[in-house]
């Protein structure tokens, strides 16, 4: 599986579960299970390097603004909502986390910034395909500290400076 075939999963999938990320996360199950098991780790390597490459403390600044608070597993099930998102967002987010706030359609705070069940989506497919759990995937582990500059999270004024954009949209009044 190519990086293309990887986003148009991930794209297709949302679309037809009209955004809810537990809907496309069963959807992304079922489409996987049509795959050979080892497109399905290419898939989870794809998913992989991406959730590594977002560990960044400026994406955990963008999403303690979007999501009024971000712990360190609601950062991890943010970022799999991020790739959830699609391409253009994810790597806009990567580009500049603050362009968030004009990538984003709607925004549930019930539903959207989490994507837990996706980051699941490929080990369950792998696993109702071979009986087994998935092996280890051969890519770098993740980094012990996000990368970049750590950001207060507990410091409004830094926060409205550093997202400028996602803090007039989303911030709390």
């Amino acid at each position: 599986m190519d990086e293309t075939e990887f986003w148009e999963l991930i794209d297709s999938t949302r679309e037809d579960a009209e955004g809810d990320p537990e809907e496309q996360a069963d959807l992304l199950v079922e489409r996987l299970l049509r795959l050979d098991p080892d497109l399905v780790l290419d898939f989870a390597r794809h998913f992989e390097a991406r959730y590594n490459r977002a560990y960044r403390w400026d994406l955990w600044g963008a999403a303690t603004v979007l999501l009024d608070g971000a712990s360190d597993d609601a950062f991890d099930y943010f970022r799999c909502w991020l790739i959830g998102q699609g391409r253009e967002v994810f790597e806009g987010a990567l580009h500049d986390p603050d362009s968030l706030a004009d990538l984003l359609g709607e925004f549930d705070e019930e539903i959207d910034g989490d994507g837990e069940e996706l980051g699941y989506a490929a080990d369950e497919a792998y696993e109702q395909l071979t009986g087994t759990v998935a092996p280890d995937l051969g890519i770098s582990p993740a980094r012990a500290e996000p990368e970049g500059t750590p950001i207060d999270f507990e410091d409004d004024a830094a926060l409205a400076r550093y997202f400028p954009r996602l803090w007039e949209r989303f911030a709390e009044e």
